[in-house]
């Protein structure tokens, strides 16, 4: 079966139609070369044709290439070289042949997708929110490596260029026809093959590239233009600061796209290969490819979701209207989801729906939404303090404050307002969902809904499964999750689920290491060098000192209520001295005034000069004892939440870590982190830090022998 249709019209215009057989979209797979060279073969031995129109039959247009042949690199020697020059080798060979070609874009033309399309002569595009071009190559820690960095460089510019290299977002048809991705749009998928045979009618000559063409120039000037000269020599500042020089990608990219400017274009096609020859065998770039690419395919693909009828919430009902209801009942409205948001009294639910109201008007004011758009979201929110308003919701969510007496109260008066196939659902972020389903009449209908603040843009949801929540609520759950477009992670049910376990050993070093005699202002930075969004000190005052303080005291309620002693099993003995000695000096966090950091009234912040009280030793802590300490600390924990069940795969223990806490992405999570290290080589430091630090480093050697045998979820 043939991966591809060729058809010759009377006007000799040829039009290839991509259909890879066996697959649903077009790939650079082990077919691939064999079919471009045959394609270009029949069209160079065809006499009469006029020009060729590349088309797809898949719902993409072409989705780039083989991650998987990619992550199985190894070597960066010249068998790696070869192999990625002559996958580029027959756009080369397109742009040398004496006809026009026309990408008639149907859909999605992603990475090696849009390599095929740069080295077209023309770019026709349909007006469809799914026809996106870009080149996300660095989102994988690779670079566009078939053409992509040279040719969107000669393209659009330096200027214009870099920010689709670096950033790796794709653009919509708009967007693309405004800055140049693309030539022409057209209003329906019927109209993209006449479109380009009418434009290589009227432009029989239109073969050579721009690139090619005697006396070239690049758009916006090259490296001696002034313009071009300043973001030469800003570029690689203002990249350090978002990448901390822990991404190489970004650093190989801007190097190649610079210097390509300055040497012959072939020449720029093989210093291109051998950048992401280098590029796909760092540990980078195969953490990126294995969570970012194959992770989040895991997740969205239901591989760790039970098997069952897809189901789909038509109404919901927020209990508590405060920023986390506020929050919830935002991302319900955006996806469609109309939302009772149920609070106590009337002016605060109406005060929970105005914070959707402001989101909108942001949205507003940027061009990204309009106004009709904004009305209709807010038409999805209906603010109450009556409870009928939400009889026969097919999911409620608890939002109420993190107080056990006050969820029990909440829950046994509400759980009878689901409709009969509904589930119920707790944010709560601490507390045992498995408790907490005792307190409904159908604990197999309740399950813990952990949103991450602020929600508008933290898109996670932890998915907390009790002792007694069944396989029927959790598929509801996790499919109620995606549709409203957020990414689930499923956890067993324990003290601290995983990602509040985790996030507070992160707070804790910090104070550990303020009071081990580290300066705060190298403690922050440890911080920042490590790779986490936030400094420790800085985070810990944005979530309150405050709420750590009531939370510690919710679980010591809870603990004597149960009869058992540090149920949470985390050892925070230094955080909680320094929380409580803060609190007595009103230093309860940024919304309280002033915490670690003291805020001006101009919106600048600088370190509280009385840390140095808490400093128990002066010891000379390296920057990079500290940075180990800030992320061995947070694997460890996440490594025992693996150990102990409460998670069930590598994946979501990578991916919840990244998107929910901020572990660093460059490190693909921190099951790969340690994974990255190597096993022995993690397990040696780790025993390094315990005996110099304590027994929160130690590692279960058990844990780690289930993590050499263990296969990843993805693979």
């Amino acid at each position: 079966m043939s991966d591809y249709s060729y058809d010759k019209d009377s006007d000799g215009i040829v039009t290839v139609t991509l259909d890879m057989a066996g697959q649903s979209a077009n790939t650079m797979n082990a077919r691939y070369i064999p079919m471009m060279e045959e394609i270009l073969a029949r069209i160079q031995a065809d006499d009469g044709v006029s020009g060729v129109v590349i088309a797809s039959a898949k719902k993409t247009f072409f989705a780039g290439g083989d991650l998987n042949s990619l992550r199985r690199i190894d070597s960066a020697g010249p068998e790696s070289l070869a192999m990625f020059e002559t996958n580029k080798a027959p756009f080369r060979k397109m742009e040398k042949l004496p006809v026009p070609f026309v990408a008639a874009i149907n859909g999605a033309a992603l990475g090696g997708g849009y390599e095929l399309c740069l080295a077209c002569n023309r770019r026709i595009v349909v007006d469809h929110p799914a026809a996106v071009v870009g080149l996300p190559e660095v989102t994988l820690g690779l670079l566009p490596g078939a053409g992509g960095v040279v040719r969107l460089t000669a393209l659009l510019g330096l200027e214009k260029a870099l920010p689709y290299l670096l950033e790796g977002k794709p653009a919509k048809p708009q967007a693309a026809l405004k800055d140049g991705m693309v030539d022409e749009i057209v209003a329906t998928r019927e109209a993209l093959i006449p479109a380009a045979k009418a434009w290589i009618k009227a432009n029989p000559e239109a073969h050579t590239q721009p690139w090619d063409q005697k006396g070239f120039r690049y758009p916006g000037g090259d490296t001696l233009h002034p313009r071009v000269r300043q973001t030469i020599v800003a570029a690689p500042a203002m990249l350090y600061k978002k990448t901390r020089g822990l991404m190489p990608a970004p650093e190989k990219i801007l190097d190649i796209a610079v210097n390509s400017m300055r040497m012959g274009f072939d020449a720029a096609l093989r210093a291109e290969s051998r950048g992401i020859c280098a590029l796909a065998v760092t540990p980078q770039a195969k953490a990126a490819i294995g969570t970012f690419f194959f992770g989040t395919q895991a997740i969205k693909s239901g591989k760790v979701r039970p098997e069952g009828d897809k189901w789909r919430a038509a109404s919901s009902a927020i209990l508590g209207a405060g920023m986390m209801g506020s929050g919830i009942a935002w991302a319900h409205a955006s996806a469609g989801l109309p939302v009772v948001l149920k609070d106590m009294e009337m002016d605060k639910a109406e005060k929970g729906k105005s914070y959707s109201a402001g989101l909108a008007d942001k949205r507003v004011q940027r061009g990204r939404m309009s106004e009709a758009q904004k009305e209709a979201l807010l038409a999805q929110i209906t603010p109450t303090s009556d409870d009928a308003a939400y009889t026969g919701t097919d999911i409620i969510i608890e939002a109420v404050f993190e107080d056990i007496d006050l969820k029990e109260k909440v829950i046994g008066a509400t759980f009878g307002q689901l409709s009969q196939d509904g589930i119920y659902g707790s944010n709560t972020s601490t507390l045992p969902i498995s408790i907490l389903a005792g307190f409904c009449p159908d604990p197999s209908r309740f399950i813990g809904l952990h949103f991450f603040s602020p929600v508008d843009k933290m898109r996670v949801v932890e998915i907390i499964m009790g002792e007694k929540t069944s396989q029927d609520t959790l598929r509801k759950a996790y499919d109620y999750v995606q549709q409203i477009g957020y990414m689930p992670i499923v956890v067993n049910d324990s003290r601290g689920f995983f990602t509040s376990r985790v996030f507070s050993t992160y707070l804790d070093e910090g104070m550990a290491l303020l009071r081990d005699g580290m300066a705060p202002v190298a403690i922050e930075r440890a911080g920042w060098l490590a790779g986490m969004p936030v400094g420790p000190l800085a985070v810990h005052d944005e979530t309150s000192l405050v709420l750590s303080q009531k939370i510690r005291k919710t679980h010591e309620a809870l603990d004597r209520r149960l009869g058992v002693e540090n149920g949470l099993g985390i050892d925070m003995e230094a955080g909680n001295a320094i929380v409580d000695a803060m609190l007595e000096q009103d230093r309860g966090g940024r919304h309280y005034g002033g915490g670690f950091y003291d805020y001006a009234t101009d919106g600048t912040k600088s370190l509280w000069p009385g840390l140095g009280q808490f400093a128990q030793g002066n010891a000379e802590i390296p920057v990079q004892e500290a940075i180990d300490r800030l992320l061995y600390r947070q694997a460890i924990e996440t490594l025992r939440c693996l150990d102990e069940g409460v998670l069930n795969t590598e994946v979501e223990a990578n991916l919840g870590g990244i998107f929910a806490i901020g572990f660093p992405a460059y490190t693909g999570g921190a099951i790969q982190f340690i994974r990255g290290i190597g096993i022995d080589t993690f397990a040696a430091r780790a025993r390094e830090l315990a005996e110099a630090w304590g027994d929160r480093f130690a590692v279960s050697p058990a844990a780690l022998d289930r993590l050499r045998v263990s296969a990843e979820l993805a693979a």
